[in-house]
């Protein structure tokens, strides 16, 4: 009779645990890239969009999420016109990025702890797959949970490019460029 008790009272706790999926709805990647000389064009940001999202909540906390960016949307913000065209087209072709082939990557959280600090109260750990390349970053941000609504922003972190093969195929030219790109991700979801 107690093992029949324990049973109900553990499978009673598991109706109470609450695990759900929310949709990413909005969202935003920022980048900042960087060449090594410093002169009046030494660095170019733009954004990166995902394609889709879904974040998962186990009593009302963050507990995962895994996400799909769009290589083909990359964009230079810091240009226009032609030269934000030539700049894009460079970024997705077979020189850096190479969209064709790899149109997706991807970044699956695999590790969240609490931060003691309060404009980043959590650390996110998780595997970054860029150009079939899988490597963990981890970054700082904010998430907040409130009336079912998760919102998370990161704080600008950095990724070694060389890591994901991303690499301007000429190595004269490659030098030229800074290995780190910052990035900066807010999303919510619901």
């Amino acid at each position: 009779m107690k093992k029949l008790a324990l049973l109900f009272v553990l499978a009673s706790g598991l109706v109470f645990s609450q695990t759900k999926s929310l949709k990413v709805v909005s969202s935003k990647i920022n980048w900042w890239g960087y060449k090594v000389a410093k002169t009046e064009a030494s660095s170019h940001q733009g954004t990166i969009d995902l394609s889709s999202g879904t974040v998962i909540l186990k009593n009302g906390q963050l507990a995962g999420g895994s996400f799909v960016l769009d290589m083909n949307s990359i964009n230079a913000t810091d240009l226009s016109g032609e030269y934000q065209t030539k700049l894009n087209n460079h970024l997705k072709n077979g020189d850096f990025f190479e969209v064709e082939k790899y149109p997706t990557g991807t970044f699956k959280m695999m590790l969240l702890r609490k931060n003691n600090k309060p404009d980043f109260n959590y650390i996110i750990t998780g595997n970054l797959t860029l150009k079939g390349s899988t490597n963990a970053v981890t970054f700082p941000a904010k998430i907040e949970v409130k009336n079912g609504v998760l919102t998370l922003t990161s704080d600008k972190f950095t990724i070694d490019r060389q890591k994901w093969g991303v690499s301007y195929k000429s190595t004269m030219k490659d030098i030229v460029i800074k290995d780190d790109i910052d990035l900066q991700v807010t999303l919510s979801a619901k």
